[in-house]
């Protein structure tokens, strides 16, 4: 890779790095401070310090096995350094943080463990076939996935630090409902997909059934229906600047469709299967990912 390469690849991961500690300033507005230092501080730098560490021997190996494993860990161990600094303020931690606390924690141990087990069957992330290979590169995919923790999480991580007693209230109902919907959809689309390939009579062949047949990437749905279910149980309990810890969902939709995710899926199945007119009318007819009413001529 040559150096313009290079330079363009530390200018993301620094981007996104600058990204982080803005969020992190607008999250730290009146919140809780441990020792001084705002309580979320300690929770991103977790996330980075996590993800450049596992970063090196990766690196070393060449190997991605370890990615997706590391982003559940960060998650996790933010999670409960959020927890634990709050406690430490001699604050008894309240029903509606323990409540988020647990739904990121099932969300992120389901999904990480999901994810590993994949990667060690199939043996590859294709999508580091060639990134691997790159330092900078390499790095900025994990400093993606650190940020990737902090930003999804951030309005999560906010208000579990705030640790609100407000507990019942609307928000926390339907953000609730649209968490287990989106969770409940994701589960499934990972589970039809992983059926799906595990039929030998099914090799080389996309999937267009099952939820698969009315999203082109349900899984992906899903999972951004979830985080705005979180982002709405939050937005009562923040104030000030805290409320640009809101743009977790957007986030979430852009980094999968726009950095890694749809786009580079999609550009992988049409050179896969671009000249199948199966594919083109499953293409044309089915939407990427919200799935939405079939005109009828």
């Amino acid at each position: 890779m040559n150096k313009h390469h290079k330079g363009i690849d530390y200018l993301r991961s620094l981007v996104f790095i600058l990204i982080a500690i803005f969020i992190g300033l607008g999250a730290a507005d009146g919140a809780l401070e441990y020792q001084g230092i705002p309580i979320i501080f300690f929770v991103m730098g977790s996330s980075f310090l996590i993800h450049w560490v596992v970063f090196i021997p990766s690196f070393i190996y060449r190997t991605e096995k370890y990615y997706d494993l590391t982003g559940m860990i960060a998650y996790l161990i933010a999670i409960i350094i959020s927890t634990y600094l709050v406690i430490l303020n001699d604050i008894v931690l309240s029903p509606r943080t323990l409540l988020v606390s647990v739904m990121v924690s099932i969300w992120t141990v389901r999904l990480g463990l999901f994810l590993f087990k994949r990667i060690k069957v199939e043996k590859e992330d294709k999508r580091f076939r060639n990134l691997k290979n790159s330092f900078s590169g390499f790095l900025f995919a994990w400093t993606v996935s650190a940020t990737w923790v902090c930003l999804t999480a951030s309005n999560a991580f906010t208000m579990i630090i705030a640790n609100s007693s407000l507990i019942g209230d609307i928000y926390l109902i339907i953000g609730f409902i649209l968490w287990s919907f989106g969770f409940i959809i994701e589960i499934i689309a990972d589970q039809q997909k992983k059926k799906f390939k595990l039929d030998k009579e099914n090799k080389d062949k996309f999937i267009s059934t099952g939820l698969w047949s009315v999203s082109r990437h349900p899984n992906y749905a899903g999972e951004i229906t979830l985080w705005f279910g979180i982002s709405i149980i939050s937005f009562p309990v923040l104030e000030g600047w805290q409320f640009i810890t809101l743009i977790s969902p957007i986030f979430v939709y852009l980094l999968l469709t726009k950095v890694s995710g749809v786009n580079m899926l999609e550009k992988r199945s049409d050179d896969q299967w671009g000249d199948q007119s199966e594919y083109q009318n499953y293409k044309k007819n089915t939407p990427v990912l919200f799935p939405f009413p079939k005109k009828i001529n």
